[in-house]
């Protein structure tokens, strides 16, 4: 009777530890689906995001995903430690990720191994999960650090990506990583239960892990794409199908005047591009699908002054053919090309009349000689006639000069010097002479003080910056006054100034004076003439001796001209060192 009884007793609670452990299971079973319907939804929110990449938002819904999922393994396996490590492929390490659960951020950081080593490595290389009872004696945990992470047992899964085909076949396997839970509590060990459990919850982990990987990966092409499209120096617009703005630079906003902090992305591009040839170009290219260009001239919100722009549109199309997505329209500033193109035009013109003028000259003389058959001219005049074909020969070999070195400068050649040693004073001094025969307005006076040092440098070519800068002296000072040259000795360099007393230059022209065709347009340089070349060889000749030109003027008052050389010039590089252009 009392076997009897007694085996009753033992199998009323063997009924009730297995009702018990069914209880469990329907437990573990409930939080399982909820886990795979919340990486069902994240998935669905991945994917639909992932295609717009509008916000992102998703990231930190992915991590607040990832951590209720390794508290969620943590409670079902009943452990007190869970963490992710993903495989480096730069490094060839196992690394810890966070969110972990019941580690510390300084224990995530330090949780690192190699891939070939620890328990880590063994789960990572072989796919296969791991149990483990006595970490700090185990030797494949010796290099995990497992004492200052107070592990004393786990479970190590792999994380496994499976890719299917769309009979759900699985055709290919990739492992990303490993998933460890530590210390069972309550001071149990894990069994072949929680193995098979970790098993499957490490396959949906897996998937979570690598859709946050692949969105971050299109967030971080996505700010990187809109910070180089925002960096262009061209000005940039995008418009989708449904006519509405999806990108605008700082460059385009900057041309259609849009304040600092205004946002247009998703408004009609009508509303913000009141400019219509640009939107016929983004009609066109909407409706039409046609592609085209156009030229338009707008005026800078900020200096007020006119820029040219070329506008280029295309239609922007997506795998199909006939996918229209929309429109994006390109802003290229050609404001110096129309610039450069008009003072071109213009110097040709100048050119042309400079060319002219001796030629006439020299063409009138010499008919006027060659028609004297009967000695009507005596043989003074016959001599004036001469020098006035000569001084005019002289003028027009200049020109040529210039435009010859214009060309070598601008196809990269220097110009070569011949150095050797000059007294300036005395040379400023020639170039005085022969410039005073052509006024009679203008005083020219020289400063230089008797020490003034002895230069090496270039005769003729410090000859031509003298000439030019005088004869411009000259020139820009139309009702006469004084022409200063003066010299002063500074240690290694001397500084020459050439000032005069003349129109002097807008403040808007000086940082261009010293460039190719550029002159000053108003009516006194009109009838001063000029081709524009002549600073701007100055300049260059200036810096080929080492040194540095600027100048300072005010309008109405006039210029002055300053240069610096070295007593030396710097040593010649050999052809095939110097740098192109």
């Amino acid at each position: 009777m009392d076997n009897v009884f007694q085996l009753r007793s033992q199998i009323e609670a063997l009924q009730k530890s297995l009702e018990e452990k069914d209880r469990y299971i329907a437990k573990l079973e409930r939080d399982l689906q909820e886990l795979q319907h919340s990486y069902r939804e994240l998935e669905q929110k991945y994917r639909s995001t992932a295609e717009t990449v509008e916000t992102p938002t998703a990231i930190t819904e992915f991590e607040e995903t990832l951590k209720r999922l390794v508290h969620r393994i943590a409670m079902i396996l009943q452990a007190e430690k869970c963490v992710f490590m993903l495989f480096d492929r730069e490094t060839g390490e196992l690394y810890a990720v966070r969110p972990a659960f019941g580690l510390t951020d300084d224990e995530i950081r330090s949780f690192r191994v190699r891939a070939t080593q620890g328990i880590s490595g063994e789960v990572f290389r072989s796919s296969q999960p791991i149990i483990f009872h006595d970490a700090v004696n185990d030797p494949r945990t010796l290099q995990e650090h497992v004492a200052l992470l107070r592990i004393r047992n786990g479970v190590s899964a792999p994380l496994i990506v499976e890719k299917r085909d769309e009979e759900n076949r699985v055709i290919d396997r990739i492992t990303i990583g490993v998933v460890h839970v530590f210390n069972k509590r309550y001071g149990g060990t894990f069994i072949d239960e929680d193995v098979r459990l970790l098993e499957r919850l490490a396959r949906n982990a897996a998937a979570v892990i690598v859709s946050a990987q692949m969105y971050r990966e299109v967030v971080e092409e996505k700010e990187e794409l809109v910070h180089t499209i925002e960096s262009l120096y061209a000005g940039l617009v995008m418009v989708n199908k449904h006519e509405r703005i999806t990108q605008m630079n700082a460059s385009a906003r900057r041309i259609f005047g849009i304040k600092n902090g205004e946002n247009v992305i998703g408004k009609p591009y009508k509303e913000v591009i009141h400019i219509e040839q640009v939107r016929e170009l983004f009609e066109k290219a909407l409706t039409e699908k046609n592609e085209g260009a156009v030229e338009i001239s707008v005026k800078d919100h900020q200096s007020e002054a006119e820029r040219i722009f070329q506008v280029q549109a295309a239609v922007v199309r997506g795998d199909e053919e006939n996918d229209l997505i929309g429109a994006v329209a390109i802003f290229n500033d050609i404001t110096e090309i129309r610039n450069v193109e008009r003072m071109k035009t213009a110097f040709v013109s100048t050119v042309s009349h400079e060319l002219r003028t001796p030629l006439t000259s020299i063409k009138g003389f010499v008919s006027t000689l060659l028609q004297d058959t009967e000695g009507f001219y005596d043989r003074e005049t016959q001599r004036e006639f001469l020098q006035i074909i000569d001084t005019e020969t002289d003028r027009l070999k200049r020109l040529i000069d210039d435009l010859l070195n214009v060309s070598r400068i601008e196809s990269g050649r220097a110009l070569q010097l011949n150095p050797k040693p000059i007294d300036l004073p005395a040379l400023a001094e020639r170039v005085a002479t022969i410039q005073r025969s052509y006024t009679t307005k203008h005083q020219i006076i020289l400063e230089f003080p008797e020490d003034f040092p002895t230069i090496i440098a270039d005769e003729d070519k410090v000859d031509q910056i003298l000439t030019n800068l005088i004869n411009n002296a000259i020139k820009y000072s139309p009702r006469g006054g004084e022409v200063r040259v003066k010299g002063v000795p500074e240690g290694e360099t001397v500084l020459i100034s050439v000032s005069d007393q003349g129109i002097g230059i807008p403040k808007e022209h000086l940082p261009k004076i010293f460039e190719r065709f550029h002159r000053v347009d108003n009516r006194d340089t009109r009838e001063a003439g000029g081709t524009g070349i002549g600073l701007f060889l100055v300049k260059h000749l200036v810096e080929r001796h080492g040194g540095t030109i600027w100048v300072e003027s005010e309008e109405g008052k006039g210029s002055t001209f300053y240069f610096r050389l070295p007593l030396q010039p710097p040593p010649e590089q050999p052809e095939d060192e110097k740098p192109t252009k």
